[in-house]
């Protein structure tokens, strides 16, 4: 009677490896294709946003509530005076940062009697004022230049905080610019500015839990928490007349993100637990294949 020839313990521990690898290059395959083209869709909606292609002509609000409106990725342009306080306004979701980039453009012809300080602030939703972490937000222009370009990078927007906290939040955010030193006599005189927008994702490694039930936006309507809640009662027509007397514009009029204000449902950490949970895996399977006995 013979006997099956044994099979070495090292060519079956070779011919384990080769079946991880196998497994290994299956399981890479199907997580890659899965997860690729929610990566790429992502990646188009959660970039600088849908701009216009070009600069368009948005008038600059002189409050927060008269704000001009912008979108994610637009250029504008906008005629003013020396010492005007122009306001914009755009939205921002949550796990984006945030920059904004003015540049002003002198028309006086070099009439100008001294040299003039620009600050471009930003405010969230609650007209707070968030620090830039890049750029240079304010500068001087001298009396003999030309142009002067300001710009300022925010934090990552959170989706949740502590209500003391300063963090940013998704919602409205607001751009004030102004000359905040200049000659008297220079008040006035005419420039020209073009402001640019975006927010860029930051990030699965920037995410953090949370959400907040309503993003933060102003209402041009005093007394209510919710811009587009009808009026009931005797108060609704008169309700409806204020309406139309207040002007168009402002964070009433903001467009959600495409992502919506809380972010995406894609991060990247997704890459790295699904790629993790499956070398895990593997290698368990590897040890435990290296390390038994062959049976006798």
């Amino acid at each position: 009677m013979t006997h099956p020839q044994r099979v070495p313990h090292a060519h079956r521990a070779r011919r384990a490896v080769g079946r991880l690898s196998a497994v290994l290059a299956i399981g890479a395959a199907l997580l890659w294709g899965t997860t690729a083209p929610a990566l790429a869709e992502d990646t188009d909606d959660t970039g600088t946003g849908a701009g216009t292609g070009g600069p368009s002509t948005v008038a600059a609000g002189t409050s927060f509530r008269t704000a001009g409106v912008l979108e994610q990725g637009g250029v504008a342009t906008s005629s003013a005076t020396i010492g005007e306080y122009l306001y914009w306004v755009f939205p921002v979701a949550a796990g984006q940062n945030a920059n904004a980039s003015a540049t002003v453009t002198f028309r006086d012809q070099g009439t100008r009697s001294g040299p003039t300080t620009w600050r471009l602030d930003l405010y969230d939703g609650l007209r707070r004022l968030q620090p830039c972490t890049a750029g240079r937000a304010e500068d001087t222009a001298e009396a003999t230049a030309d142009t002067l370009v300001l710009d300022c990078t925010l934090r990552t927007v959170r989706a949740w905080a502590e209500p003391w906290a300063n963090d940013p939040l998704p919602g409205a955010y607001y751009l004030r610019l102004t000359a905040v030193d200049l000659p008297e006599e220079d008040l006035g005189l005419p420039v020209e500015v073009t402001l640019e927008v975006g927010a860029e994702d930051a990030g699965g490694a920037r995410a953090r839990g949370g959400e907040l039930p309503a993003p933060l936006l102003l209402t041009n309507r005093a007394g209510e928490i919710d811009p587009t809640a009808p009026a009931d009662g005797e108060d609704a027509e008169a309700s409806e007349g204020e309406e139309d007397a207040e002007p168009a514009g402002g964070a009433s009029a903001l467009a959600e993100p495409e992502v919506g204000w809380n972010g995406g449902w894609w991060s990247d950490r997704w890459l790295w637990t699904g790629a993790g949970g499956v070398l895990g895996g593997l290698a368990a399977v590897a040890g435990y294949t290296l390390v038994r006995r062959p049976r006798v």
